[in-house]
């Protein structure tokens, strides 16, 4: 049987990664588990707003993330999707069931599992999944070289994924539902200025359609309904937090997300929560990074308070 671990951090984006960076610096026998390294960060195309660097990929700024806490001894599980977490009879932990090692247990647990793409919910998204509807353009944007590709969305994503786009792809049509763009003004700015980006307002996407692969796309605007003729269709409509797997005892807000104080505890004891996946306020990078460096610190002073480990 597995060891019991003293911390293990569900997810491996910047407040995983920093939570982890912060637990080793307390000795504390600690557990990684992600899907991925880097999480959300790894979305950004590029990173003008993270303190030390003028600018840095998402990708690039991620690993810069890992090789920092490869510096610790901090065991890191990429690949796994965390099932299920279990919450024992006081003084017993937690136990973390992921679909590839099955059960480990941990004396604590932050949770840092971020957000998941947020589903456009139309007739041929999930038929097109991955095979021209992408939700992520730092990662498939290269695909569609010189082809005509939609970008549905109207905030900074979206006009992230456009701007990646307008470089890569013949064509850009950008469907937003909205009368106007959202997202910050600069973005707005050389998205309106790109000569190969068209904006259709107040517009929503009906349906996307194909044989083997994404051919177009039906949609409905003011009054009229159309279709275009697109071989990628980029869903950046925000995302929803990550959550599926925690039980009916942590606390909730009405948007899913872990409700967390200050010292970023739950309605649990010992459990902790950092990052998008909480009702902290802003979603930002830097903003996760510190919340993870928080939530480590509370982990560890919640152990040191139960008895569970000595002060280091």
């Amino acid at each position: 049987m597995e060891r019991v671990r003293d911390v293990i951090i569900i997810g491996a984006g910047p407040a995983g990664l920093s939570a982890g960076v912060y637990c080793a610096r307390k000795m504390l026998d600690t557990l990684v588990v992600s899907q991925n390294v880097g999480g959300q960060a790894t979305w950004s195309w590029e990173v003008e707003n993270y303190l030390g660097y003028q600018l840095i990929s998402g990708v690039e700024l991620a690993e810069r993330f890992r090789e920092h806490l490869e510096n610790f001894p901090v065991e890191l599980r990429e690949g796994r999707t965390v099932t299920s977490l279990a919450v024992a009879p006081p003084g017993e932990g937690f136990a973390v069931t992921t679909d590839r090692d099955g059960e480990a247990k941990g004396r604590a647990v932050i949770v840092a599992s971020g957000k998941v793409p947020r589903m456009l919910g139309v007739p041929g998204e999930k038929e097109y999944r991955g095979r021209g509807v992408a939700y992520c353009s730092t990662c498939d944007a290269p695909l569609f070289r010189n082809r005509r590709v939609a970008v549905v969305g109207g905030g900074n994503s979206a006009l992230d994924a456009a701007l990646q786009l307008s470089g890569i792809a013949e064509r850009v049509f950008v469907i937003t539902n909205e009368p106007a763009l959202g997202g910050d003004e600069i973005r707005r700015r050389q998205v309106l200025a790109s000569p190969v980006v068209e904006v259709l307002y107040s517009t929503q996407v009906s349906s996307i359609t194909g044989e083997r692969f994404v051919k177009g796309l039906t949609y409905r605007g003011e009054g009229e309904e159309g279709t275009l003729e697109v071989e990628g269709v980029f869903i950046e409509i925000g995302s929803v937090p990550s959550t599926s797997f925690l039980p009916p005892e942590v606390a909730l807000n009405e948007l899913d997300e872990v409700v967390v104080d200050s010292n970023n505890r739950t309605s649990v004891p010992g459990l902790f929560a950092a990052g998008d996946v909480t009702d902290v306020i802003e979603k930002q990078i830097i903003i996760a990074a510190g919340e993870g460096a928080k939530a480590a610190l509370s982990a560890y002073a919640w152990l040191v308070e139960s008895g569970l480990v000595r002060d280091r």
